[in-house]
């Protein structure tokens, strides 16, 4: 083995792994865009990159005529060596190998499909009095845009064997999953359904919405919700002990006849690759997520690629459109002709966004703003600014110790309730979400302060890791428990005076565990946006970094952190580092656009 300088910076050491010198360059900055989310590296911008390079590797040879022939490059996808280039894309060969085979199994849902759609249009015209029935309740409050973009969702879940849904907070994803599953529910009662998510709290929270549903469907139809069991992508595959591979794959598929997914935009490269090997082509394969949320932790933003994959979402073809619009009697929530459109795009008619908040109005409030976040709109974020007097949005460009307080103080109300199941439901009323972990305004500092404030009061005694009253979040799976990354509880002590962590599970009941088998859990009072996906509180206080040199400061972190919201959200920020987060957006390199329309063959 050659014998490799010690050295501080990751991404060098990885480099110096391979001998040849006009590697090294490419093999640094592939390792840098890896860690930063990037599937690949784009070689027409290499010379932009050139700025990122360690000085002794400053003499890449920015127009890449070498890099084809290095031995240690392949070029056609099916080769073995360890860097790919592919469409003027530099790959490592395992995200080649997993962004190719995500693709591949697309295609094959897509072709599988078709001997079977006249079939299930005919389904769904003989369930006509039931969409009736399950569509009754759906108005429109949004004059710009008033189609039924549900029914189009539901319609296209039922159809197809790969569907796409996407939409912000409120919009309805999980509601029109239950219609979904009613429909499919009343033509086969056995249908066999998996539910799953990246978290278990995810997973948890779409099998409670579905069991709480207040659609009208008959009691057979709600038993089959109830009886649905959430579980993480992990636990759905079964993880094979030691390695990276799950029980299920290619050659071993799970036997659902539906699998639907949520918060899809938190999945990664490799999970998403293995995800989808493992559901054979005949199974309905339904994706749901925020479009505008946080990628990924690790590389890969599929999601949000396969959203922006076409120039315009909701399009169908003329006799698609009619057909949807038969089911909708309101002609104003009719799917309008400027959605026409006849495209060969591998997603054409795959893809809803559902774009009415039944929670938020697009004109006022955190509606408005968490719009006007993601798009960049300087005026209207603006608007917010001090002296607004929105009643939904607050920032305080001063970082008020007072507001701090004032928003803090409401953890007291959880701590005097003595029963715990509504002490949990008064935890998750509110709560403090920051963008960092680190510094005055990161994680650990804003925890500390909170504890103090509590102990000052004599509310909470943090003298011990665990002690009464401490809300924890979990930081890893304990399957053995049913308790997974993301859960939050609190500590209390059981009627014999032990100290314990009590949860509710996705019935809703108490479980308690002792805390010294929860060996990775961290205090919660505040969390970070990132553990914050897929959760909702009542009222939030986002503090923001006091400087606009922080990377991960994106219109997505501040987008997921105020649409957690659901009545007020307070934002501790100066308006630079507001308006320079919504100016700063994630572009994470990837092939998913460019490489939809081949018909690759090469890596099977």
């Amino acid at each position: 083995m050659r014998n490799i300088p010690t050295l501080n910076d990751v991404h060098q050491q990885f480099a110096e792994y391979f001998d040849i010198p006009a590697l090294k360059p490419y093999a640094y900055l592939l390792s840098k865009k890896g860690s930063e989310g990037h599937i690949c590296l784009h070689l027409d911008k290499i010379k932009e990159e050139q700025i990122n390079l360690p000085e002794s590797y400053q003499k890449i040879d920015t127009n890449n005529s070498i890099l084809e022939s290095l031995p240690l490059v392949g070029l056609h996808g099916n080769d073995k060596q360890p860097f790919v280039i592919y469409q003027n894309r530099l790959y490592l060969q395992r995200y080649f190998r997993y962004e190719t085979e995500f693709l591949q199994r697309i295609k094959q849902f897509l072709v599988t499909e078709q001997a079977v759609l006249p079939e299930r249009m005919q389904l769904l015209q003989s369930q006509q009095t039931l969409i009736s029935q399950l569509f009754a309740a759906t108005t429109t409050t949004d004059d710009n845009d008033p189609a039924d973009w549900q029914l189009a969702a539901a319609v296209t879940g039922v159809l197809n064997n790969f569907t796409i849904i996407t939409g912000g907070p409120g919009t309805g994803k999980t509601t029109t999953v239950a219609k979904i599953l009613a429909i499919l529910f009343a033509t086969d009662p056995a249908l066999k359904v998996a539910l799953a998510a990246p978290t278990g709290k995810a997973a948890a929270r779409m099998a409670e919405s579905l069991r709480n549903t207040t659609i009208a469907v008959d009691a057979n139809i709600t038993e089959k919700f109830r009886a649905l069991q959430p579980a993480t992508i992990h636990r759905l595959l079964k993880p094979v002990s030691g390695t990276p591979y799950f029980r299920h794959n290619r050659e071993n598929p799970l036997n659902y006849d539906v699998v639907i997914v949520d918060e899809c935009s938190m999945i990664d490269v490799a999970l998403f690759a293995k995800l989808m090997q493992a559901i054979h082509p005949q199974t309905r394969l339904i994706l749901l997520g925020d479009k505008d949320q946080l990628a990924s932790v690790e590389a890969g933003s599929l999601f949000g690629d396969l959203c922006q994959a076409q120039e315009q979402l909701n399009l169908f073809t003329p006799a698609r459109r009619q057909f949807i619009n038969s089911f909708i009697t309101d002609t104003n929530s009719q799917v309008p002709a400027a959605h026409e459109a006849n495209s060969q795009h591998p997603l054409f008619q795959h893809l809803v966004e559902l774009r009415r908040s039944h929670r938020f109005t697009g004109n006022t409030g955190i509606g408005k703003f968490s719009k006007a976040i993601i798009a960049n709109n300087v005026p209207v974020i603006q608007s917010f600014f001090p002296p607004s007097a929105d009643e939904q949005v607050v920032i305080d460009p001063t970082i008020s110790s007072k507001l701090f307080d004032n928003f803090i103080a409401g953890y007291e109300t959880f701590i005097a309730e003595q029963d715990i199941t509504k002490a949990l439901k008064l935890l998750n009323a509110q709560r403090v979400l920051t963008a960092v972990r680190e510094g005055p305004q990161g994680l650990y500092t804003v925890n500390k302060q909170i504890e103090k404030y509590l102990h000052d009061k004599r509310l909470i005694q943090a003298n011990t890791e665990f002690y009464q009253n401490r809300p924890v979040i979990l930081t890893r799976n304990y399957y053995e428990h049913g308790l997974f990354n993301g859960d939050t509880g609190i500590i209390r002590k059981d009627e014999n005076g032990v100290l314990m962590a009590w949860f509710e599970d996705s019935t809703g009941a108490l479980k308690a565990v002792l805390p010294g088998y929860l060996t990775q859990a961290e205090t919660a009072f505040a969390m970070t946006i990132h553990k914050s996906q897929g959760s909702e509180f009542g009222e939030v206080l986002v503090l923001l970094p006091d400087t606009t040199d922080v990377p991960i400061l994106t219109r997505e972190l501040l987008y997921t952190a105020v649409s957690r919201a659901k009545q007020k959200v307070y934002v501790q920020g100066t308006p630079e580092v507001i308006l320079m987060a919504a100016e700063r957006f994630v572009e994470r390199a990837s092939g998913i656009a460019s490489r939809f329309r081949e018909v690759d063959a090469h890596a099977n």
